[in-house]
C-alpha cells in the first residue's frame, strides 16, 4: 500500500490525526475501508468540498475502500452554524438534494474491483430509529459537558441554540457506529471543521464496545489575501455545471494569485510530486508564463466536467482575448463565457459607442469614442474605427452575440434578444 499519510503531509493537506502510527500501521495492513460524508444543505457541493472528494479519491487509488455517504438525515437537521440557526428544508426538498450530491459525487469514484466505492445514505437506518431508542442506544453514551465544549456550541449558548441543532453530534457519530457494524470502516475524515463531531463518533464507538476506529481532518483551504476560498464577487463555486458554469469554474482557477497556486495543486492535483516541483520550478523561472495555473485549471476542469468541455473553455479563454477563433465556440460556451465577464442584452443593434457605455466599459459615449479614436475598441476582435456607425446583424457570432473589448484584458458582451 502507498504511504498515503505521508503523501497527505507533504501536500499540507493532514490537519488532526486521532492516532497517526496506529493509523498509518493498518493503513498499511489495508485495504482499509473508511468514509467521509456529504450534507445535502443546497442542491450542489462547493469547492469547500472538493477537498473531502480528492483527498477521498486519493485513499481509493491506494487501494483503499470509500464509503460515500450522503447524509438524507443529517440533511433534514443541520450541523449547527455559528451565525444562527438553520432554516429547515423540506424532507422533498433533501432528498431532490441528495440524488444531486449522489450524481456529482460518483464520477470521481469506481464502483468496481477490489477497492469499489459504495454510496449510502444515512436516513437508511436513521428513520427507523425511535426516539426511546435514540435516547437510549445514542444518548446515554454523550456527555452534556463535552458536547457544550464544542466551539460553536459555546458561541451560540448566548444567542441560543436548538436541541436540533445540538443533536446534530449524536446522528453524526451513530452513522460511523452504523458504518463500521455494517461494513467494518474504521476511518473517518472531514474537513477541520468537523474535528469535534468526528472524534465524538471515535469515542462514542470505544463507549459502545466496539472499534478501534481512527480519524483525521484535512486543513483549511485558504487564500493569501485573507478572502475566503471558493467565493468571488458573484457568490461561491459550485461543482454543478448549471449553477457555476464550466468556464467560471476555469477562471477560478486560471485565476489563483501566485502565492496560492503551488499549494493548491498539492491540495487538488493526482500529478506526482515529481511534476509538481518540476512546476514549481517552471514557475519561479518564468511567473510570468502562468504555467501552474493553465496547469490546476485545465486539471481540476477536466476532472469535473470532463476533456472535451475543458477544451471548449480553455478556447473560449484565448478567443475572448484575440487569441483564437470566436465563431467555433459553442453557442453555450460562448454565452456563458461572456456572462462572466458581463452580458448586456439589447433588442436592437446600437453603434459601438452606445454599445460601450450600456456594457459598462465606458462610463459615457464621449469616453467610448475617446477608446475607439485609441485604437482600444474591438468588436469580435476586429478594431474599430468608427464609434457612431451602426453595427450589422452581420457580424453576430451564432445569430445572437457580440464579443466587446477595450484594450487587450477588458472584454464584455452584447446578446441581441429575438
Amino acid at each position: 500500500m502507498t504511504d498515503i499519510l505521508d503523501d497527505l503531509r507533504w501536500r499540507g493537506l493532514l490537519q488532526d490525526c486521532t492516532g497517526p502510527d496506529e493509523l498509518r500501521e493498518d493503513l498499511a495492513n489495508g485495504p482499509l475501508t473508511f468514509y467521509v460524508g456529504f450534507d445535502p444543505t443546497a442542491p450542489s457541493l462547493h469547492l469547500g468540498n472538493l477537498a473531502q472528494v480528492v483527498t477521498a479519491r486519493r485513499f481509493q487509488l491506494a487501494g483503499h475502500r470509500p464509503l460515500l455517504l450522503v447524509g438524507g438525515a443529517t440533511g433534514l437537521i443541520g450541523d449547527p452554524k455559528e451565525s444562527g440557526e438553520r432554516t429547515l428544508n423540506s424532507p422533498e426538498v433533501v432528498e431532490g438534494w441528495v440524488d444531486k450530491i449522489r450524481a456529482q459525487v460518483e464520477p470521481f469514484f469506481d464502483f468496481e474491483g477490489p477497492a469499489a466505492a459504495r454510496m449510502v445514505n444515512n436516513l437508511d437506518w436513521t428513520s427507523k430509529l425511535s426516539a426511546i431508542e435514540f435516547l437510549r442506544d445514542v444518548g446515554k453514551h454523550f456527555p452534556v459537558n463535552k458536547m457544550l465544549a464544542r466551539d460553536v456550541v459555546k458561541n451560540r449558548l448566548e444567542t441560543g441554540i436548538s436541541y436540533t441543532e445540538f443533536s446534530y453530534q449524536l446522528l453524526q457519530s451513530h452513522d460511523y457506529f452504523e458504518l463500521h457494524q455494517r461494513y467494518g470502516c474504521r476511518l473517518q475524515f472531514g474537513g477541520s471543521d468537523q474535528w469535534g463531531n468526528i472524534t465524538a463518533g471515535v469515542d462514542y464507538i470505544r463507549r459502545r464496545g466496539a472499534g478501534p476506529v481512527h480519524a483525521f481532518t484535512t486543513a483549511l483551504v485558504t487564500k493569501a489575501d485573507g478572502t475566503k476560498f471558493g467565493k468571488t464577487e458573484g457568490g461561491a463555486i459550485w461543482l454543478d455545471p448549471t449553477m457555476t458554469s464550466p468556464y467560471a469554474f476555469y477562471q477560478f482557477w486560471i485565476n489563483t494569485d501566485d502565492r496560492d497556486v503551488l499549494r493548491y495543486l498539492k491540495f487538488f492535483s493526482f500529478r506526482s510530486r515529481e511534476e509538481l516541483v518540476e512546476l514549481e520550478r517552471e514557475t519561479a523561472e518564468r511567473p510570468f508564463a502562468r504555467a501552474a495555473q493553465k496547469a490546476l485549471a485545465e486539471e481540476l476542469t477536466t476532472l469535473l466536467h470532463g476533456k472535451d468541455e475543458c477544451a471548449q473553455v480553455v478556447a473560449a479563454s484565448q478567443a475572448l482575448f484575440g487569441r483564437g477563433a470566436l465563431d467555433a465556440l459553442a453557442p453555450s460556451t460562448l454565452r456563458s463565457a461572456l456572462a462572466e465577464a458581463g452580458l448586456v442584452s439589447v433588442s436592437e443593434l446600437p453603434s459601438v459607442a452606445v454599445l460601450f457605455k450600456e456594457s459598462g466599459l465606458a462610463a459615457s459615449l464621449g469616453e467610448a469614442r475617446r477608446a475607439v479614436g485609441e485604437g482600444g475598441a474591438y468588436v469580435n476582435n476586429e478594431r474599430i474605427t468608427d464609434a457612431d456607425a451602426p453595427l450589422s446583424e452581420d457580424l453576430l457570432l451564432h445569430g445572437r452575440f457580440l464579443v466587446l473589448r477595450r484594450g487587450k484584458k477588458t472584454i464584455a458582451g452584447a446578446e441581441l434578444a429575438r
